[in-house]
């Protein structure tokens, strides 16, 4: 075999990730390899990790280098074994994993973490605007970092994916977990949600028509209780009620029509969400006082400050708090709570993204070439391209295509 056919050969061998017992430097000298850095999450009760063993290996078997800090996948049972037998290098100290050309994590950056970081390195990772700060933004434009959020990216069919996959995580998880509240177990009245022949099942009211509204009534209706759902979009109900299959109770967001369900509801989850800036409160205070004793108020939009006048930040550690006898769940990130899922779901997405990068030359030219990266494409070169966070920090905004036409 001529030596231009044999390097035809290792081209294919490589791309579809294949392992030859021989010569295993075809694969991990591949010119133009991905070099990616994983840190240990820091941030308060995070226990997901972007990439698990599998997505390594695939990326590794495809010619990358991925290096991961210790402990990075533990809470989500990943062990360092595991990462290691896929390919993956462990290392202990954090500032080796900044050295890496791409940063991938499923928390947004700290201050600490951006000083460790190196010029025109490149970040994938959530971006949580209502709790970001501009020192962080700024350190990352002096050091010309071209960051992506995952809350921003579309993928082909104008789909957020990492949205959509945490957002059906959190929907199906408020049923569950709303289940258990209503026992006896976890505080409540002892109400069986699908209740049984003979005995009613419980009233689940939903606020919100989204992606997580859709799951929690599907899980809901599968577990045999009466479901009413509430969106002032004529459209999402609509959506909703294709998508279930069958025809639900459903209404615009009247206070009178409102006031009367929640005070008869057993369960009301709040999945609201906004698109800019806080959710806006729907459920007043006077509303809480006219519910039931027991009831179970699930606020998933407490992320974005909740759609309930009466919820407050909890935790996973300290989950429940009770305001006029109705027991309220209000932990931000429920998505945590079942971390090894999530992380798998993140997984799913990341990986494709970072093959893509490596078969279009590079982070640069694939976000050039995809439209649904550019969308989640909040820094570029050092220039801010989100017009919306220009005008949240008082930070120039530059249009990225703009940066395209100077720069190819």
């Amino acid at each position: 075999m001529g030596e231009e056919a044999m390097k035809r050969f290792e081209g294919i061998v490589t791309r579809l990730g294949l392992s030859p017992l021989e010569a295993p430097s075809i694969i991990s000298s591949k010119e133009g390899s991905l070099h990616i850095g994983i840190p240990r999450e820091r941030a308060f009760q995070e226990h997901r990790t972007p990439l698990v063993p599998e997505a390594v290996q695939v990326l590794v078997n495809n010619g990358h280098r991925v290096v991961i800090e210790t402990g990075a996948g533990n809470l989500s049972h990943f062990t360092d074994r595991e990462y290691s037998e896929a390919g993956a290098e462990i290392v202990y100290d954090i500032k080796e994993i900044f050295q890496a050309d791409i940063i991938v994590k499923i928390t947004p950056p700290t201050v600490e973490e951006v000083d460790m970081m190196k010029m025109n390195q490149t970040l994938i990772s959530p971006l949580h605007l209502p709790t970001l700060r501009s020192k962080v933004i700024k350190k990352m434009i002096a050091k010309k970092v071209t960051a992506l959020a995952f809350e921003f990216m579309q993928d082909d069919w104008g789909v957020f994916p990492f949205v959509r996959a945490m957002s059906e995580i959190v929907g199906y998880s408020s049923l569950l977990i709303a289940a258990d509240l209503l026992s006896n177990s976890g505080g409540g009245k002892g109400i069986l949600l699908g209740g049984i022949p003979g005995v009613p099942p419980a009233k689940v009211v939903i606020i919100g028509a989204g992606v997580i509204g859709e799951n929690a009534a599907r899980v809901a209706l599968g577990l045999g209780a009466s479901v009413k759902i509430f969106d002032n979009a004529i459209y999402k109900l609509k959506r909703l009620q294709n998508n279930l299959g069958i025809k639900v109770y459903t209404s615009v967001f009247s206070p009178t029509v409102m006031a009367e369900q929640l005070s008869t509801a057993d369960v009301v989850i709040g999945a609201l969400h906004s698109k800019h800036g806080r959710t806006p409160i729907v459920i007043t205070e006077s509303m809480v006082k006219r519910m039931k004793a027991g009831t179970v108020i699930i606020d998933v939009s407490i992320d974005q400050g909740g759609c309930f006048e009466t919820s407050e930040i909890t935790n996973h550690d300290n989950p429940t708090f009770v305001k006029h006898d109705v027991i309220h769940y209000c932990v931000p990130n429920i998505g945590s709570k079942y971390s090894r899922t999530a992380s798998q779901a993140c997984s799913n997405i990341l990986t494709p993204v970072l093959m893509n990068c490596f078969d279009m030359g590079g982070m640069k030219n694939l976000i050039h070439q995809n439209v649904g990266l550019r969308h989640g494409t909040y820094l570029y070169n050092g220039y801010l391209t989100n017009e919306h966070m220009s005008k949240t920090f008082e930070i120039k905004y530059t249009d990225l295509d703009m940066l395209f036409v100077t720069e190819f």
